[in-house]
C-alpha cells in the first residue's frame, strides 16, 4: 500500500487526536484529499459567484466550471450526452427525483414495482409512497444463504406487470454485489426500467451507463471522495424529456406567466434554485483523483484488505460475520459482523476508544435486518488508503470487546 496515497488525506495525518484514526466507516462516507479541498476553496476564493444567471465574468466564470463538472462526470460513467447528468444533493434526493417524477408519471392501478430486501432507506421509502398513491404494488427480490439474489428470484419476481426495477449495484450492509446485467436483461424483457443505485460501487468500480443499458443510476458524491451535498441523477435523454420536474422555482424555466409556466429543457429542468457549483467542482476534482488511483489499483487494494480482515476476523471466539466470506468476485470491501451477547453499539464505543472508527446499527436498512432476524450489526468498510497495518490493530482490539464486557471472557 503506497503512503503516497495517505499523504493525500490531511484527516488521515491529523496529529492533534489522542490516537491516530483508524477510518472503517468508507460505506457511510470517504475522507477528502487535499486537492478536492483546494478546489472547492479556490472556488468560494476566486470566482464565486450564481452561474447561468450573470452577463459578468465571474458569474460566466462559474458558469463554466459548473457545466465543466458536469461534462466530467458523463465521461466518467460513459453517458451519451452531458445534458443527461442531473446534479442533485445526493442519492436520496435523486431516488425521490425518479419515484415523485418518473414513477407518478408510468404507473397505475395494479402495477409492480420491484426492489431487493437489501435496499437503502432511500431506495424503499419512495417507492412505498408512491405505490400507495398510484395504487401499485411493491414486491421484494429476497436473498440466499450467502446473501445473494438467485436467478429464480429474477426470473420469478420480474414479470410483464412490472414496470420500474430499482435496485442497489453494492449492498451497504452486506457488500454484496448484485447480478445486474441479468437484472437489467431480464426487465427490459419484460418491458421495465431500470433504476441502479451505485451509491456504494462508484467509489470501487467502473460503472458505464452506455455499456450496461441502464435506464438511470444514481450516486453520491461524498462517498467518493467529493464532499457532502452533492449527488448525481443519470437518466436516457429521451426518459428525462418526458418527465415532469421535481422541484420548481428558479433557474429551471423557460417563460413563466401568470397563470402558466413552460420549462427550460434539459438538464435544467431538474435542476431548480441556486446549485451546489462548490460541491460540482468538487465531485469533478474528485473524479480526476480516482482516474490517477485507477480503478483496477482500487479493486486490488481493496480485495487484498477485505480478504486479510476476514481471514483474521474468523479466528476470533464468538464472532459472526453475515453475508458470504469466501467469495472475492461477488462482494466489496463491507463487512458486517457481530460479537455473541455483546450489543453492536458497546463493540463501536469500545474500539472508539482506541481510535477506531466503525458503523453499529441497521445501517438505514431495517427490512434486511428484519429478513436476517436481526437488530443490529457492526459494519467496516474500506478504501485504498487503508492499511494491513490498520486492520491488525482492528483486530486485537476486537478481541478485546468480550474482556471488557464479560469479565475476561
Amino acid at each position: 500500500m503506497p503512503k503516497s496515497y495517505r499523504d493525500d488525506f490531511p484527516i488521515l495525518q491529523n496529529e492533534n487526536q489522542s490516537k491516530p484514526l483508524i477510518y472503517f466507516d468508507n460505506a457511510a462516507t470517504t475522507q477528502k484529499p487535499y486537492t478536492v479541498l483546494e478546489a472547492i476553496d479556490n472556488y468560494y476564493k476566486v470566482f464565486n459567484a450564481n452561474p447561468h444567471r450573470g452577463l459578468y465574468s465571474l458569474s460566466v466564470k462559474a458558469t463554466k466550471a459548473y457545466e465543466d463538472a458536469r461534462e466530467s462526470v458523463a465521461e466518467f460513467i460513459g453517458a451519451k450526452k452531458p445534458s443527461e447528468i442531473i446534479f442533485t444533493r445526493n442519492a436520496t434526493e435523486a431516488l425521490n427525483l425518479l419515484a415523485y417524477s418518473y414513477g407518478r408519471m408510468v404507473l397505475q392501478d395494479g402495477d409492480e414495482i420491484v426492489i431487493s430486501i437489501a435496499e437503502h432507506h432511500s431506495n424503499i421509502i419512495p417507492w412505498q409512497q408512491v405505490a400507495k398513491e398510484k395504487g401499485a404494488i411493491l414486491k421484494f427480490l429476497y436473498l440466499d444463504k450467502h446473501g445473494q439474489i438467485t436467478e429464480d428470484e429474477i426470473h420469478n419476481k420480474i414479470t410483464n406487470k412490472t414496470k420500474i426495477v430499482a435496485v442497489a449495484h453494492v449492498s451497504n450492509v452486506l457488500g454484496t454485489i448484485n447480478p445486474i446485467e441479468n437484472i437489467i436483461e431480464k426487465a427490459h424483457k419484460c418491458g421495465a426500467k431500470v433504476i441502479l443505485d451505485c451509491a456504494q460501487s462508484i467509489p470501487h468500480m467502473e460503472v458505464n451507463v452506455t455499456k450496461l443499458d441502464v435506464d438511470f443510476i444514481t450516486f453520491s458524491g461524498h462517498k467518493m471522495l467529493a464532499p457532502m451535498g452533492i449527488g448525481v441523477l443519470y437518466g436516457k435523454e429521451d426518459f428525462l424529456n418526458v418527465m415532469p420536474p421535481f422541484m420548481t422555482g428558479g433557474e429551471m424555466i423557460e417563460y413563466v406567466d401568470e397563470q402558466e409556466s413552460t420549462f427550460a429543457p434539459l438538464p435544467q429542468k431538474f435542476e431548480a434554485g441556486t446549485p451546489n457549483v462548490g460541491g460540482a467542482i468538487g465531485l469533478a476534482k474528485a473524479i480526476e483523483y480516482i482516474k490517477t488511483v485507477g480503478y483496477d489499483n482500487i479493486s486490488k487494494i481493496e480485495d487484498e484488505l477485505t480478504e486479510y480482515a476476514l481471514e483474521q476476523m474468523v479466528k476470533i471466539p464468538h464472532i459472526e460475520i453475515y453475508g458470504e466470506i469466501n467469495s472475492k468476485k461477488d462482494r466489496c470491501g463491507v463487512i458486517s459482523f457481530n460479537i455473541k451477547d455483546v450489543h453492536p453499539h458497546d463493540t463501536a464505543s469500545i474500539l472508539d476508544a482506541d481510535g477506531i472508527a466503525i458503523r453499529a446499527g441497521h445501517h438505514c436498512a431495517q427490512p434486511l435486518m428484519k429478513y436476517l432476524s436481526l437488530a443490529a450489526t457492526c459494519r467496516i468498510s474500506f478504501y485504498f488508503y487503508n492499511t494491513k497495518e490498520e486492520i491488525d490493530v482492528f483486530i486485537n482490539s476486537l478481541k478485546n470487546v468480550r474482556r471488557w464486557l464479560h469479565n475476561g471472557d
